[in-house]
C-alpha cells in the first residue's frame, strides 16, 4: 500500500513510525523542512521529498497518481484540506486530514461530502472525549470504547486494599461474580494476555473488558469509587480545554479554567459562559490553593509544556485526592512518565495515530471483515481491535473452542444484533457480528488473522 504523509511534525513522525510496522506499506514523506525529512529518514525506511504538499508538482513527484492514501497532518487545517482536495483531483486515493480548529467542528460532514475528504481527524476533540470518559469513571487510568460505547476497556492499578494479591483470575471472577473479562496484565516483569490460572499481584496494571454497568459493579465490589466527579480544575485554556469543558458542562460537572493569556480568557468566557474562567498563572502554587485545588475532585493539566503538566499533576497529588489527568505531547519519555504514578496521561499523538491506523487496516483487509476500532494498549506492546464480520469466512459458524487460535490472543466480546457478551467455548462468530480481539500480535487486518497459520 502506497501512503503519502504530508507534514513531519510530532503526529507525522508518530504515524510514520507506526505505519512502518505495517506489512506492505510504502511510505513517502513530504515537508517543507529538509531537517525534519532527514531526521525522520534516519529512523525509518521511507522516501522523503522537501516541498509543499499542496503543490501538484510535489504530489506528482511523491506518486499521487498511484497512491492509496494521502494523510495531511501539517500545522495548518487549511493546508491539510487543500492537500486533500488537490490529491482528490490529481489522483484516485483516499484522503485523511487533521483539522483542529473548533470553527470547523460543526462543518465536518459538509467538508467530507463537498470536498471529498475521506476522513477528518481532530486530535484535540479526541483527547477531550477520552478525558471526559475518565472523569465520568475516575477509578480507571485509561478507558477505550468498543461496540459504539456498549463495551469498555478499562485499565486500573491493583492496590493492597482490594485484597486481590495472590488470587488467580478465575478465583476473582468466581468470588466477585462480576461479568468482566481480564484481558491484559502489566506486571513488573512482563506484559501478558492472561488465562484463568494467571495470578494477580499488588501493583499490577490490569485491563478489563466489560459493559459500563458490569464494570461499575466490579469496581464497587473491590472498593473503588465509580461515581463521576462533580467538579474539575483545568490549567491551560487551549483547544482541548474548550472541547473538554463543553463535554463536562453537558455532564453537569462544574468547571474552572486557569489561563494565563487575558485575550484567551475573554474568548473562553464568551464561548463557555457556564464555566469559571480565571486569568492567572496555573503554575502559581498560591493561586491553585486559592482556587480550591485541595478540594477539587478532578485536576487536568493541559498547558503546552509537558514538564509543567507532569509537575502540576505531581503537586496536585500531594495536596488533594483529585482524579489526575495530564497531557503529554512528546512520546520519547512515556515509560518514565508512566513510572511517576500521576494518574492518567493523555497522548493526543497516539490517539490520532490509532484512528488513522484503524482506517489503513480497514483498507488492507482482504476477506470478509473490517477493522471497526483499534487501540494500542499495554504501552504499545499489544492491540485491542474490533472486527465487523461482513461475509462468510473460515471463522464463521465454528465454536470458538474448535478454532485454532493464535497464542497470546483473546476473543474478548461478541456483539450479536446489539447484544454483547463474553463468549464461551461453544459460542460461534456469525455474519453481522462484531468481535473484540486483544493480542500481542501486531498488524491484524482481517478476522482470519486470529487463526494459527
Amino acid at each position: 500500500m502506497q501512503i503519502i504523509i504530508v507534514g513531519c511534525g510530532k503526529v507525522g513522525r508518530t504515524l510514520a513510525e507506526q505505519l512502518q510496522q505495517e506489512d506492505e506499506s510504502d511510505i513517502t514523506l513530504i515537508d517543507i523542512s529538509s531537517a525534519k525529512i532527514n531526521s525522520l529518514q534516519d529512523d525509518i525506511d521511507a522516501m522523503g521529498i522537501v516541498g509543499n504538499g499542496a503543490s501538484i508538482n510535489t504530489l506528482m513527484e511523491a506518486g499521487i497518481d498511484t497512491a492509496d492514501i494521502l494523510i495531511a497532518v501539517t500545522g495548518s487545517d487549511e493546508l491539510n484540506l487543500l492537500c486533500c482536495l488537490i490529491a482528490q483531483k490529481t489522483g484516485h486515493c483516499h484522503t485523511i486530514a487533521r483539522v483542529r480548529n473548533p470553527i470547523y467542528a460543526k462543518e465536518i460532514n459538509f467538508i467530507k461530502k463537498r470536498l471529498g475528504v475521506t476522513m477528518i481527524i481532530n486530535p484535540e476533540l479526541a483527547a477531550a472525549q477520552e478525558i471526559s470518559r475518565l472523569l465520568r469513571f475516575p477509578s480507571a487510568i485509561k478507558i477505550d470504547t468498543f461496540a459504539r460505547g456498549r463495551i469498555e476497556l478499562l485499565k486500573f492499578k491493583v492496590l493492597p486494599e482490594f485484597d486481590l494479591d495472590g488470587m488467580t483470575i478465575s478465583r476473582i471472577t468466581e468470588t466477585l461474580r462480576c461479568d468482566v473479562l481480564f484481558c491484559a496484565v502489566e506486571s513488573r516483569d512482563a506484559v501478558s494476555i492472561p488465562g484463568g490460572n494467571y495470578v494477580i499481584h499488588d501493583g499490577d496494571m490490569v485491563s478489563i473488558l466489560a459493559s459500563p454497568v458490569n464494570a461499575a459493579a466490579f469496581f464497587k465490589k473491590i472498593g473503588l469509587k465509580t461515581h463521576q466527579v462533580k467538579n474539575a480544575v483545568i490549567v491551560g485554556g487551549g483547544t482541548i480545554s474548550y472541547y473538554l469543558t463543553h463535554a463536562l458542562l453537558d455532564m453537569n460537572i462544574s468547571v474552572k479554567i486557569i489561563e494565563q493569556n487575558p485575550e484567551r480568557c475573554e474568548t473562553l468566557s464568551d464561548l463557555l459562559p457556564d464555566a469559571t474562567i480565571i486569568n492567572g498563572d496555573g503554575t502559581d502554587r498560591a493561586l491553585l490553593l486559592e482556587e480550591g485545588l485541595s478540594r477539587a475532585e478532578a485536576f487536568v493539566s493541559l498547558t503546552n509544556m509537558d514538564e509543567e503538566n507532569v509537575f502540576l499533576a505531581l503537586f496536585a497529588k500531594t495536596i488533594s485526592n483529585a482524579k489526575l489527568v495530564a497531557k503529554v505531547n512528546r512520546l520519547a519519555f512515556d515509560d518514565v512518565i508512566d513510572s511517576l504514578d500521576i494518574g492518567s496521561v493523555i497522548y493526543p499523538k497516539y490517539i490520532t495515530a490509532d484512528y488513522i491506523l484503524q482506517y489503513v487496516r480497514a483498507m488492507q483487509n482482504s476477506i470478509g471483515s473490517n477493522v471497526e476500532t483499534l487501540y494500542h494498549i499495554l504501552d504499545n506492546k499489544a492491540e485491542a481491535l474490533e472486527f465487523a464480520i461482513r461475509d462468510n469466512s473460515p471463522v464463521v459458524g465454528i465454536p470458538l473452542s474448535e478454532l485454532n487460535l493464535r497464542q497470546n490472543l483473546l476473543v474478548g466480546y461478541l456483539n450479536h444484533n446489539g447484544v454483547v457478551k463474553i463468549p464461551r467455548g461453544h459460542d460461534t462468530i456469525q455474519v453481522g457480528d462484531t468481535v473484540i480481539i486483544v493480542t500481542t500480535h501486531k498488524g491484524l487486518r482481517d478476522i482470519t488473522d486470529i487463526l494459527e497459520k
